[in-house]
């Protein structure tokens, strides 16, 4: 009896250790950037980090307000569309962390994709860029001068993805699987934005990119134009390092 006691009791505290080291190594981290610059950054680090709070997100759609509670405990690609337009930058900024997530493998499921809108973008709009992620990146399967044309042109706002063009890029695929998207749309709170405006020196710009760690503090930011292979590796280099989220 008295066996079963203590190993009842040592069940009961591995459980608790399981539950509170994730977050002192993240805090531990986000204490600590020197572990970061042991290494290369191809980002820029913010230092210190700036905390925010997960809880003040809502969700653009139906689809995002009913999947925002994916974003704790998990680090955030985050995208920020400032003004009702989402021009070829910002797109192909938005666009690229799909390359990102996909490049990590393994690591894939740490992560969550996030797009936060600051303005009241129409839904008819909205609809479009998110029509546009779902299915955009086929064309960069074939590197033919015709889909590379295509992608170029789809990245203007002004270029509209209507059915016939969906059902050409989806094939033979299950249209309503084809069309899921894994980006989840955010409306930021006034804090939320000051707190990004903070982490960018006060210059927020279309195609900019931040990186989140579980606790929602913002460790990182990549200006417009930014190498998804670099952020890999900078994301990669936090991921290994934390083993959180």
């Amino acid at each position: 009896m008295i066996d079963q006691q203590k190993k009842n009791r040592l069940f009961i505290v591995g459980i608790f250790a399981l539950s509170i080291i994730p977050m002192v190594m993240a805090w531990t981290l986000s204490q600590n950037l020197e572990l970061l610059s042991k290494g290369t950054n191809n980002g820029q680090l913010v230092i210190p980090p700036i905390t925010t709070e997960l809880s003040g997100y809502q969700g653009f759609d139906a689809f995002s307000e009913s999947n925002k509670k994916e974003l704790p405990a998990h680090w955030l690609i985050v995208n920020v569309i400032t003004g009702v337009n989402c021009e070829a930058v910002c797109f192909e900024a938005i666009l690229k962390t799909k390359q990102i997530r996909l490049m990590l493998n393994k690591e894939l499921s740490r992560t969550r994709r996030v797009v936060m809108l600051l303005d009241s973008v129409p839904t008819a709009t909205a609809q479009q860029f998110w029509l546009k992620d779902s299915v955009m990146w086929r064309l960069r399967a074939s590197k033919s001068a015709e889909n590379e044309a295509l992608y170029s042109n789809l990245l203007q706002q002004s270029a509209i993805l209507d059915d016939a063009l969906i059902n050409r890029l989806v094939g033979q695929e299950n249209r309503e699987f084809a069309l899921n998207s894994d980006l989840i749309r955010i409306k930021p709170s006034a804090a939320m934005i000051a707190k990004l405006k903070q982490a960018s020196n006060g210059q927020l710009t279309d195609g900019m990119l931040f990186l989140f760690d579980p606790l929602g503090n913002i460790m990182m930011r990549y200006e417009p134009g930014f190498d998804p292979y670099k952020v890999k590796n900078d994301l990669m280099h936090l991921l290994k390092i934390s083993q959180i989220g």
